[in-house]
């Protein structure tokens, strides 16, 4: 089976996918942990990782898509230029 496969059991897919992703989970808690040690203020990156974090256990389906949502720009018309050749990994407002 892979992981897309619907069908297969819950404690199957716990049994295979969990140890992954505690350590994510643990990642994120050390990052977070650097973040509050460093001096300065949050930026819009580090905003909106905290504001994506309760959609993790809100109970409602379709948690990629929500959390992908929520670090991307929402705006359909495009910009007259970039404000930088890479991207930053979430939507900080307007420019």
């Amino acid at each position: 089976m892979n992981r897309l496969d619907t069908n297969q059991p819950r404690s199957q897919v716990i049994d295979r996918d969990f140890l992954e992703h505690r350590a994510k989970l643990i990642d994120l808690a050390a990052f977070l942990d650097r973040c509050e040690r460093a001096e300065g203020t949050d930026d819009f990156r580090l905003k909106a990782l905290r504001a994506a974090i309760p959609l993790l256990i809100d109970g409602q389906s379709e948690r990629a898509r929500r959390v992908l949502e929520s670090f991307s720009d929402p705006s359909s018309e495009p910009i007259p230029q970039a404000p930088g050749k890479g991207a930053s990994g979430a939507w900080g407002g307007p420019s």
